[in-house]
C-alpha cells in the first residue's frame, strides 16, 4: 500500500512512502480531475479549494490548492446524540496523594520565580540541592525560568500570574519555593495572597532584595522542602485522577492518520474511565471548531467554546495578522497545505468524547472529562500551558521530531517510523506502525501509566524541561 484513502469522500490519498521528488511521504495526490474552485477533501471534509484545475494523480499541495477559511463566524448550537458512557474501572498507576486530595505523578521540587530578574538565582539554587538528592521519593529540583513578572499591564500581566500561580499548586512538585526581586509588579506578597489557601510546609517564599545571601536563605528553604517532600511514597491510584494534555507539534501528512488517532483512541479510554484530557492550540482548530462545538454537553459550555475561537481570532487581527496562515514551514514540507487540513489531522487527538468544559489560560480542571483550553499552538507556549491547568503528563505527537520537553512529563510520538527510528533520544513511542497494521494501542496506553507511575520520559531524561508564558499586551 503506497497511499492511503482516509474517508470514502476524499477525491485525493496521502502517500505513505516517497513517490517522487514532490510527492514525499504525507502528500496529497488527487484521485480524480479536480476542477478550479472545487473543494479539496480529506478527512471525508473539505480542506480547501483548488486554484486550477487538477488532474487525477497530480501533487495537491500549496500550489494549487488554498484554504477556504474566513474571519469571526456565527455558530448555531447543533448538539450530536451523546452516546459516550463513563465505565466501571479498577485500571490504576502508580502516583503521590497530596494532602489535599490531588494526585501527582512525580515528586518535584519546583523553583517560580515571580519575576525574570532572579531566574539565575532558582537556577543555580536547582543545581545545587539537585547536588545533594537522592533524598526520599525526591525526583529533582526544576528552576521554572521565564522573563516576566514585571513592566507588564492589566490583562497580560494577570495571565502570567495565573499560570505561575497554576505551577505553584501543580500536584507533581512535592515541594515549592517561590522567589521574588522585591520591586516587580508581581510582588510576593501580592501573589502570596493570589494563592489562596497552600500548606505552608510545603510552599515557601524568598525575597532576594531582602536577603544578604539570597543563594545561602535559598538552601535553607530548599533543605526544609526537601526533608517534607522525602517523606512521600508513591500509592495506587486510580486512573481516573489521571489528567492528560495533548498536543502536536511538527506534524507531517501522517499525524491525522496515526499518531493523532492513537492519542484520541486514549483520550476516550481515559475519559470513559472518568479521568481527563485538555486540548489547547486554538488556531489548530480553526476549520474543525464546529466538530468540537457539536461535541460540547451544553449550551453553556459550547457558549464558552464559541467564544474562545472567536476570541483568538480577534487575538489575530489585533496584531494586524491573517487568521488562517498557520502551517509552519516543517508542516508544509511535511504535506500540510492548508489550516483546514492541519485542524482537522490536530483535532483526533480529542477523540469522540463529549467536550466537558472550556478553560482560559491559568485555570485549572473542574470538571472530568475533555477540556478544551485557550492558547496558541506554538510548542513551548501550549505545553506550558497544559502544566499550569494541571495536566500530569503531555501526550506530544510529531511528524517531524523536537527535543523540547514540559516541566511534566512529555511523550513524544512519532507519526512515520523513520522519524522513530532516525531520533530515538527523542522519541518515547513510533506510531508509524500503524501503518503496517500492527496493533499498537495496548502497548502506547500501557506506557503512558508506565510514564505517570516514574518512568522516565525522553525529555526528563536529556533535561528538555521548560516554560514558556503566553503573552498578550504592553511591556513598559
Amino acid at each position: 500500500m503506497r497511499s492511503i484513502r482516509i474517508n470514502p469522500r476524499d477525491n485525493v490519498a496521502v502517500a505513505l512512502e516517497d513517490l517522487s521528488p514532490e510527492i514525499r511521504a504525507g502528500h496529497k495526490i488527487a484521485l480524480t480531475g479536480i476542477r478550479a474552485g472545487e473543494n479539496i477533501i480529506k478527512y471525508g471534509l473539505p480542506i480547501g479549494r483548488a486554484t486550477r484545475d487538477i488532474q487525477a494523480g497530480e501533487h495537491v499541495h500549496t500550489h494549487n490548492m488554498k484554504t477556504n477559511l474566513e474571519g469571526i463566524l456565527d455558530y448555531r448550537y447543533e448538539p450530536l446524540p451523546n452516546h459516550f458512557v463513563i465505565s466501571e474501572s479498577n485500571e490504576t498507576f502508580s502516583g503521590f496523594r497530596r494532602s489535599d486530595g490531588r494526585v501527582g505523578v512525580r515528586n518535584h521540587l519546583f523553583l517560580v520565580p515571580t519575576v525574570g530578574c532572579v531566574n539565575r538565582v532558582a537556577r543555580t539554587l536547582a543545581e545545587r540541592i539537585n547536588r545533594r538528592l537522592p533524598c526520599g521519593s525526591v525526583d529533582r529540583a526544576l528552576a521554572l525560568e521565564h522573563p516576566f513578572g514585571c513592566s507588564q499591564l492589566g490583562g497580560d500581566h494577570e495571565m502570567t500570574r495565573a499560570i505561575l500561580r497554576g505551577f505553584v499548586r501543580h500536584p507533581n512538585a512535592g515541594g515549592v519555593l517561590v522567589l521574588g526581586l522585591g520591586c516587580e509588579n508581581n510582588t510576593i506578597d501580592s501573589f502570596r495572597e493570589m494563592l489562596g489557601e497552600f500548606d505552608p510546609a510545603r510552599v515557601k517564599f524568598l525575597v532576594a532584595q531582602e536577603e544578604g545571601d539570597e543563594l545561602a536563605a535559598g538552601m535553607t528553604l530548599l533543605e526544609e522542602l526537601m526533608q517534607t517532600a522525602s517523606q512521600d511514597v508513591r500509592t495506587e491510584i486510580p486512573v481516573s485522577e489521571l489528567i492528560v494534555g495533548l498536543k502536536c507539534g511538527g506534524s507531517d501528512g501522517l499525524s491525522g492518520i496515526t499518531a493523532n488517532p492513537l492519542v484520541g483512541r486514549f483520550s476516550d479510554w481515559l475519559t470513559a474511565r472518568g479521568g481527563s484530557t485538555i486540548l489547547t492550540e486554538v488556531p489548530e482548530m480553526f476549520g474543525a471548531e464546529t466538530l468540537l462545538m457539536a461535541r460540547c454537553r451544553n449550551r453553556e459550555v459550547f457558549d464558552k467554546c464559541v467564544n474562545m475561537i472567536n476570541d483568538f481570532k480577534r487575538y489575530f487581527t489585533r496584531y494586524g495578522q491573517v487568521i488562517y496562515e498557520n502551517p509552519s514551514p516543517g508542516n508544509k514540507a511535511g504535506g500540510i497545505s492548508t489550516l483546514e487540513d492541519k485542524s482537522l489531522g490536530c483535532t483526533q487527538k480529542a477523540g469522540s468524547s463529549p467536550v466537558n468544559d472550556v478553560l482560559a489560560p491559568g485555570e485549572s480542571v473542574r470538571v472530568k472529562g475533555l477540556n478544551l483550553l485557550t492558547g496558541p499552538g506554538n510548542d513551548m507556549v501550549a505545553c506550558t500551558l497544559l502544566a499550569a491547568s494541571g495536566a500530569h503528563l503531555i501526550l506530544f505527537t510529531t511528524g517531524r521530531g523536537t527535543p523540547f520537553g514540559s516541566v511534566v512529563p512529555t511523550l513524544k510520538i512519532a507519526s512515520n517510523t523513520p522519524l522513530a527510528e532516525h531520533k530515538r533520544s527523542w522519541i518515547d513511542f513510533d506510531a508509524g506502525e500503524l501503518l503496517r497494521e500492527i496493533p499498537v494501542d495496548d502497548a502506547f496506553f500501557r506506557l503512558v501509566l508506565d510514564t505517570a507511575s516514574g518512568k522516565e520520559a525522553k525529555n526528563e531524561r536529556n533535561s528538555c524541561e521548560e516554560i514558556s508564558l503566553f503573552k498578550d499586551g504592553v511591556t513598559l
